[in-house]
């Protein structure tokens, strides 16, 4: 006998999906913490506002030598992370919880700080730390994650992917100023 796994019936597709229908995308085959997921959505939301924050105050505030280099960079991480952001409000909205954009809650939800940073070395070194915690939070709710939520799992592996590069950019600009 082997462990695959039986597919349900057309039919019963079919009547279960009739059934609560105003919990839109969460049917009955969703097996995660819903709640906990939200929770980790919500935080990982914080996150990525701050570090649009942070990004943008250093693109306008970079100065010296290579800061043309690292306001360009800067620029565009802040864009990534804005929809980083986007995609994270939309699964929370999706899976039935509300968006948490309240600003006196944002630095204490997100997992990196908010650091300003003083001179282009700071702000870079500052956005790596930052980066390097987004990838260790990020990979850790993949694997909380597993198979229960396949759609927020891929969500989180394209962040994480994008984050990874962000961090080798932070890390190469590090190394020339």
């Amino acid at each position: 006998m082997s462990d695959v796994q039986q597919l349900t019936d057309v039919n019963t597709l079919r009547q279960r999906a009739r059934q609560h229908v105003e919990n839109g995308a969460v049917t009955e085959g969703y097996s995660a913490d819903r709640e906990e997921v939200v929770r980790l959505l919500n935080a990982s939301l914080a996150t990525e506002l701050v570090c649009f924050l942070r990004y943008k105050r250093h693109y306008y505030m970079a100065t010296g030598l290579k800061a043309s280099v690292a306001a360009s960079e800067f620029q565009e991480h802040a864009g990534q992370e804005a929809e980083h952001a986007d995609r994270l409000a939309e699964r929370i909205v999706q899976l039935g919880g509300e968006p948490e954009f309240n600003p006196d809650l944002l630095s204490i939800n997100s997992h990196a700080q908010y650091v300003a940073g003083n001179t282009l070395r700071e702000m870079v070194y500052e956005d790596l730390v930052a980066e390097r915690i987004a990838i260790d939070s990020y990979r850790e709710i993949i694997q909380y994650i597993g198979e229960a939520d396949p759609t927020t799992r891929r969500i989180f592996e394209d962040i994480l992917a994008q984050e990874e590069e962000h961090a080798d950019d932070m890390a190469d600009l590090l190394k020339d100023l």
